[in-house]
């Protein structure tokens, strides 16, 4: 059944009965009588019950909205639609192209608004090799009046990216030219105020473009990948001037692997980008004394200077009020002397390289890592990069005959890559793994022992497939428990932050909060070793928070989850993305996302009815 609606007129008599609280949604928080009579101009009439259809109904007339039309047809099944259906219609339909941007002439405008950096002028630096791209956007400055494009230098030193903080911009990525028009080869953004390419982040939401045959999406995620490690050394924090001195969690074979399994590409995709992908375990992950340390595994050792440009003014009152006194400052004047390199403090300086290093490992801030993250061989690290050598090692059998030429000089067989697992796993094993606990635990090199905090990471190794199918099933029956919650697992035990003091901040990658990469890594350990019941468990607990939250808050899916409470509402350091819309979100949260498409993937039918009806996972489990 269609109702033909007035548009502005029908969303300000729904706004005005039901939106009680202002904030141009209709959620569970308002008070208004839940019931809204819809009627067309033949005089059919239906009541629209309930919070969940209620704003169903505003997000189907926001969307006609747009066409700069009077009158919209909404169908009924739209605004009664099975939850499930319609948050996974919508996050394929609507949410990737919502989250897609491009830099070039169509899309620079989008790419450099910018709401994190006041400037007069907005910033776009361009690798030194790229000369091609340097003139087409040299060409863009001319009709952007507040754009300005800069070529970078070939050495990219800490220092010259200390100097860019009085003009922070936008990096330069991918372009491509077809029939004679360039334009940028098109990549997907987390959501909300992250409006640039997301290192860890960008593999997750290419798992979930793939789901979504997005294949052209997908290659794009990886062809900006290649450009990253080609011109800029790295897969890159985010694609903006104050992380050039700092990586990722590497996740690139993977992405190129999960692309080969979807779309069949030819050969020679699969070489450019095995080359690239070798080309950065080599330089960004095996120079000893960086990354690499004298034991053999690997550590987060972002380089940089003084304080980390992103954060807001007073993150860090907690390290700075301590030093303040010293040079005679309030916090504030310090912050500022400091940030700018007018005050020099050798202490501070190394607590920031353990900073930088934690916001290089993607998990930006634990209490696992703060102050002690470049002293860690993590869990997380070497797990990542015990895939990239088995991933390597599968490539060049299986695509290349066991015979791979990465360059003149190098001829690479799969064994060797085996080799230097095999030494990576048996390290793992013997520094992190605690028998006693049941429990993989980051290894401190400095002073030779475990790190004690235990965390999500943890499960990394099931994901990887470095665990016997004894510590996986410790992992799984003894260790899992203590994260399991309600909706998920915690980013930690809420034992490890049990001595952190009731005034330190509150750090969001730690126990209670909830966060899609944890969860989808886990799945895919649980698959490797066959643990299936626990798999259907832990996909549901997910996917009914998500689903919850969405149906009781206007398709709200945000960045992350409080699990103690199963909900948005997070009281930690840099707030909720993806929390702040009107009317309906046109996004979601990137990662989100693709967790919610990958999940129903894996869900059985009978759970994926139990999460239609919206059944507590608390009396299935």
């Amino acid at each position: 059944m269609k109702f033909k609606l007035h548009i502005n007129q029908t969303l300000s008599q729904l706004l005005e009965q039901e939106d009680t609280d202002g904030d141009k949604k209709i959620t569970i928080d308002d008070k208004g009588p839940k019931s809204f009579l819809i009627q067309d101009e033949s005089g059919n009439s239906v009541a629209i019950e309930g919070t969940y259809q209620l704003s169903n109904l505003l997000q189907e007339l926001a969307l006609a909205k747009k066409d700069n039309t009077e009158f919209a047809e909404i169908n009924l099944s739209d605004i009664t639609e099975n939850p499930v259906n319609r948050i996974s219609k919508k996050i394929k339909n609507l949410y990737w192209n919502g989250l897609t941007r491009t830099i070039d002439t169509d899309g620079v405008k989008k790419i450099l608004e910018d709401d994190k950096i006041e400037n007069a002028v907005s910033y776009l630096y361009v690798p030194a090799r790229d000369t091609f791209a340097f003139d087409y956007f040299k060409n863009l400055e001319a009709s952007n009046p507040t754009l300005k494009v800069v070529q970078l230098p070939e050495d990219i030193s800490p220092e010259y990216v200390l100097s860019l903080n009085k003009k922070p911009g936008i990096l330069a990525l991918a372009l491509q030219t077809e029939n004679g028009k360039t334009s940028g080869v098109p990549f997907v953004v987390p959501g909300g105020r992250f409006n640039e390419m997301y290192g860890w982040d960008s593999y997750f939401i290419t798992m979930g473009l793939l789901i979504d045959d997005k294949i052209d999406l997908a290659l794009g995620m990886a062809e900006n990948f290649k450009y990253q490690i080609d011109h800029y050394g790295k897969i890159l924090n985010a694609n903006r001037s104050y992380y050039l001195t700092r990586t990722q969690p590497p996740l690139y074979t993977s992405l190129i692997i999960d692309i080969i399994e979807k779309s069949n590409p030819d050969v020679s995709w699969i070489e450019r980008h095995l080359k690239t992908a070798i080309k950065e375990y080599q330089t960004v992950w095996m120079e000893e004394g960086k990354r690499l340390t004298s034991n053999g595994l690997n550590r987060y050792k972002a380089e940089g200077i003084g304080l980390p440009f992103e954060v807001e003014e007073g993150h860090f009152d907690d390290i700075l009020e301590k030093y303040a006194p010293k040079y005679n400052l309030s916090t504030r004047e310090f912050e500022k002397k400091y940030l700018e390199r007018e005050i020099l403090d050798a202490d501070l300086d190394h607590y920031f390289t353990h900073d930088r290093s934690m916001r290089e490992s993607g998990h930006d801030t634990t209490n696992r890592l703060v102050g002690i993250c470049a002293d860690l061989n993590t869990v997380a690290i070497n797990s990542l990069l015990y895939k990239y050598e088995t991933d390597i090692a599968f490539l060049i059998k299986t695509v290349f005959n066991d015979e791979f030429q990465y360059n003149e000089n190098q001829m690479y067989s799969s064994e060797y890559w085996n080799e230097k697992a095999n030494f990576r796993k048996a390290k793992i094993n013997e520094l992190c793994w605690n028998e006693k606990q049941g429990i993989y635990l980051d290894y401190n090199f400095e002073l030779e022992e475990q790190h004690p905090f235990e965390a999500a990471p943890t499960f990394y190794p099931l994901w990887a497939k470095i665990s016997s199918q004894e510590q996986a099933a410790v992992l799984v029956k003894k260790t899992l428990a203590k994260f399991k919650m309600k909706g998920g697992i915690a980013g930690s035990t809420k034992s490890s932050i049990a001595t952190v003091g009731e005034h330190a901040p509150t750090r969001q990658w730690d126990y209670p909060f909830g966060w899609a990469p944890h969860q989808i890594l886990l799945w895919k350990g649980l698959i490797n070793y066959n643990f299936h019941a626990e798999t259907q468990e832990m996909v549901y607990r997910w996917l009914w928070l998500i689903t919850r939250n969405a149906v009781d808050y206007n398709g709200t899916i945000p960045e992350k989850f409080d699990l103690s409470i199963s909900s948005h509402k997070i009281f930690a350091e840099y707030g909720n993305v993806g929390t702040e819309f009107n009317y309906i979100t046109e996004e979601g949260f990137g990662w989100m996302n693709a967790s919610y498409q990958f999940g129903l993937t894996l869900l059985n039918a009978d759970f994926k009815q139990k999460l239609s009806d919206l059944v507590d996972p608390d009396t299935l489990f």
